[in-house]
């Protein structure tokens, strides 16, 4: 959901903007087709508002962003168009809840994703945390009271895992529905998991490289038994997989990944001969 909404206003700002420059800060969503054709349409990816002129018009990613930049958007008279997925947008105003009640924050996550970033800009006390020893080396006292919060791609395994160990060590956690992963993202990984157990011999997952959700399947399928789990971010990466030895497989996408490159790479699969 988030991500068919961030595509559409990138699409609807674009055809909008005439011979107007439309930027974007960071990737828009983490797929590389999506990127290039809204690149190919005319929009520009930056890495910093210090790349977008003064004016402009610049899109906020599906991943968020800190409110430091939103200011410094306001301040610099941008026009803004905010395609933050609506999963991370519920997290960024449960931080600030918990902000406000001066409780300390944990984000379940990785700390250089975008994501990440944006939601530990809310509040000026917050630890990342990825595993059961990051949690072991926070420097919160064990009677404090700790707000939680996720990063919505994550693992959902990883995410039990991290929850056991902070649960066993802060008596006094908050867990609202914001320290979930997205509802996208979890029904895929249940669905690879139940599909391996269920006799699958591999999976095959879709999504780019730098799509945390992809890579988080991909995972799943191998912790789940599956002999085989691969990525592929385009057609030529699919072919150039060796599908020996897989009878049945099982073919999964990231939330970010078009729906087309899927039914593509179904119907290559369907009439190509076996090796």
């Amino acid at each position: 959901m988030g991500v068919k909404a961030a595509v559409e206003k990138a699409s609807r700002t674009l055809s909008l903007s005439h011979a107007k420059t439309v930027y974007c800060l960071h990737e828009l969503v983490h797929n590389e087709q999506v990127v290039s054709d809204l690149k190919a349409r005319g929009m520009h990816f930056v890495d910093s508002l210090d790349d977008v002129p003064d004016g402009a018009t610049v899109l906020f990613s599906a991943h968020g962003v800190a409110p430091a930049v939103r200011d410094e958007a306001q301040r610099r008279g941008l026009e803004v168009v905010d395609a933050t997925c609506p999963f991370v947008a519920r997290a960024h105003r449960t931080a600030r809840d918990f902000a406000a009640r001066g409780v300390p924050v944990v984000v379940v996550g990785h700390a250089e994703h975008a994501e990440v970033l944006g939601i530990v800009g809310e509040i000026s006390e917050c630890g990342v945390v990825a595993s059961p020893e990051d949690v072991a080396a926070l420097p919160y006292p064990e009677s404090s009271p700790l707000g939680v919060l996720c990063q919505t791609t994550m693992s959902s395994g990883t995410v039990r895992t991290v929850l056991d160990a902070l649960k066993a060590l802060y008596s006094r956690l908050e867990t609202p529905p914001a320290a979930d992963i997205c509802m996208a993202t979890r029904d895929r990984q249940r669905a690879v998991e139940a599909f391996v157990r269920g006799g699958g011999d591999g999976v095959l997952v879709l999504g780019s490289a730098g799509s945390s959700n992809s890579n988080r399947l991909v995972e799943v399928a191998r912790a789940a038994g599956a002999s085989f789990a691969a990525r592929a971010g385009t057609l030529d990466e699919v072919r150039a997989i060796d599908f020996a030895g897989v009878g049945r497989l099982g073919v999964t996408a990231g939330a970010s990944t078009p729906e087309n490159f899927l039914e593509r790479t179904v119907e290559m699969l369907s009439v190509a001969p076996r090796k």
